[in-house]
C-alpha cells in the first residue's frame, strides 16, 4: 500500500544554555564565551535548504524552537529564522510558532520583542516553584523569577504559552507536587506539561542519584496532580500533557501522530515519508555545536540517515501514537505506514487481551484521516471531526502501563 503524506513540522534546535542541569540528557551545552549567534543562524538556513528538495511543495504547520534555551538568543535573531524559514518552504497562515524560554535570566524582559519576530506561544521551563527543589535540579532560577516570568508572558500579550513542571522530585511529597500544580493553574495556562523526572544515562544524576520517592507514592502523586489538572477544566491529551480545550501543542501533536518534521541545528532530529520510494527516512544533525557549525563549509551537517526498517514502522507508529488518549484510526494507520493491521499482530492480539487496548467499531459522521497534507493547521482528529470505522482505544489501564502497552509493539517482543 502506498504512503500517504501526513503534516510537516519543524524543529530548530538552539544548543546552548546557562548550565547543564543535572538531569538532562538533551544535546545542550553550557555557554562559555560568547555566543556566536549571527553565525549560527546562516548555519541554519543552510541546514536547512539541504533538506528542501525532500519536501517541495509541502506546508509547513508549526515551527519549534528548541534547546538548550532558545531565548538565549536576541529577537532580531530569532526573528531572522522565522524570516528566513518564511522564505524557504510554505508557512501555513497562522502557523503555531513556539520558543522556549526559562526563567531566571534576562530573557523575559524581551517576550514583547519575540512575540513581534513572530514567535506566537512560549514553553516555560519552570520545572518546580519551590525554591529548595529548584535548588536541587540544578535550575537558576528561584520561585519568583518563574512567578515574575509567566506574567511577563502575559503582559506580552501571549494568548499561547505551555508551563513545564517536573514531579516526583528528590525528597518531594505529594503535598508539594499538588502545590506547584495549583499554582501553575492560578495563572491559567493553557498548557501544562507535566512529566515524572526519571533518571537517564549519561547524566550527572546518573553518576550520583538522588533519592527519589518510592512508587507507591509516585503513584498516589500523579493521581492527586492528575485530579487537580482535570478539576480546572485541563484535559490529559497526552501522556504527560495537559491543555485547555482547543490548546493542544499542535507541534507535539504531530509527532504522536507520526506525523513528518524536519531537523534543524545541533543534533537535531527529521522524519521524512518519502513515497516515491516507499520509506520512511530518519535523520540526525552532528551533536557539538562547532563541528555542525563547520559543516556550513561543505554541507556534511548530517551525521545519521537512514530508512525505518520495515518491521520497525508498525512499532515506531504505535510507540508514538499510543501516547495520545484519542483512538487510533486503522485506516490512519494504514495509510501512514503503508501497512494492514495484520502488521501489528500479534501485540495487538495481546493488548486486547490483557486491556490495555480496545478495538471497536464506531458509526458517525466522518473518518478522521490524513488527505496528503492538505490539513489546515492541524490534522483532524476522533475527537473533531466525528468518527467511523474501526478504532484502537487506549484503555485507562493502557496508560497506566504504557511501557508495557508499547513493548508489544515491537518485532520480537519478549514474553
Amino acid at each position: 500500500m502506498p504512503l500517504t503524506l501526513p503534516p510537516l513540522s519543524l524543529y530548530v534546535h538552539l544548543p546552548w544554555c546557562v548550565a547543564k542541569c543535572p538531569y538532562c540528557d538533551f544535546n545542550s551545552h553550557a555557554l562559555t564565551g560568547d555566543l556566536p549567534e549571527q553565525a549560527y543562524v546562516e548555519a541554519l538556513m543552510a541546514d536547512l535548504e539541504l533538506d528542501l528538495p525532500r519536501v517541495w511543495g509541502r506546508t509547513v504547520h508549526s515551527v519549534f524552537f528548541g534547546g538548550g534555551t532558545p531565548s538565549l538568543f536576541s529577537a532580531r535573531a530569532i526573528g531572522q529564522i522565522i524570516d528566513g524559514v518564511s522564505a524557504r518552504l510554505k508557512l501555513t497562515p497562522g502557523a503555531e510558532i513556539t520558543m522556549e524560554a526559562n526563567p531566571g535570566t534576562v530573557e523575559h524582559d524581551r517576550f514583547e520583542a519575540y512575540r513581534a519576530a513572530g514567535v506566537n506561544r512560549i514553553s516555560l521551563g519552570i520545572q518546580t516553584f519551590d525554591d529548595a527543589k529548584l535548588q536541587t535540579l540544578g535550575r537558576i532560577h528561584d520561585g519568583g523569577q518563574a512567578r515574575a516570568a509567566i506574567n511577563a508572558i502575559k503582559d506580552a500579550g501571549f494568548e499561547n504559552f505551555n508551563l513545564d513542571l517536573m514531579w516526583a522530585l528528590p525528597g518531594q511529597t505529594v503535598e508539594q507536587a499538588v502545590t506547584d500544580v495549583e499554582t501553575a493553574i492560578s495563572f491559567d495556562p493553557p498548557h501544562i506539561s507535566h512529566y515524572q523526572l526519571t533518571i537517564e544515562p549519561n547524566t550527572i544524576f546518573a553518576a550520583r542519584p538522588p533519592t527519589l520517592p518510592g512508587e507507591e507514592t509516585v503513584w498516589t502523586m500523579q493521581d492527586a496532580c492528575g485530579e487537580r489538572l482535570a478539576g480546572a477544566g485541563y484535559q490529559n491529551y497526552e501522556i504527560s500533557a495537559w491543555a485547555k480545550p482547543n490548546r493542544a501543542c499542535r507541534h507535539n501533536l504531530n509527532y504522536w501522530r507520526f506525523g513528518d518534521y524536519l531537523g534543524i541545528g545541533a543534533g537535531a532530529a527529521g522524519k521524512i515519508t518519502l513515497p516515491a520510494e516507499n520509506s520512511v527516512l530518519r535523520t540526525r544533525r552532528k551533536k557539538i555545536p562547532h563541528s555542525w557549525m563547520a559543516a556550513a563549509e561543505d554541507g556534511s551537517f548530517i551525521a545519521e540517515q537512514a530508512p525505518v526498517a520495515a518491521e520497525d514502522i508498525a512499532f515506531e507508529y504505535m510507540l508514538n501514537r499510543t501516547r495520545l488518549a484519542e483512538p487510533i484510526a486503522v485506516a490512519e494507520f494504514a495509510s501512514i505506514t503503508g501497512l494492514g493491521i495484520e502488521a501489528l499482530e500479534p501485540g495487538l492480539a495481546r493488548a486486547i487481551e490483557t486491556g490495555l487496548l480496545e478495538h471497536r467499531d464506531i458509526v458517525g459522521d466522518a473518518t478522521p484521516t490524513y488527505a496528503n497534507d492538505r490539513v489546515g493547521e492541524v490534522a483532524p482528529t476522533y475527537s473533531d471531526a466525528g468518527a467511523k470505522g474501526n478504532f484502537l482505544i487506549r484503555t485507562e489501564r493502557g496508560a497506566r502501563f504504557l511501557n508495557d502497552l508499547q513493548v508489544l509493539f515491537l518485532s520480537e517482543p519478549e514474553r
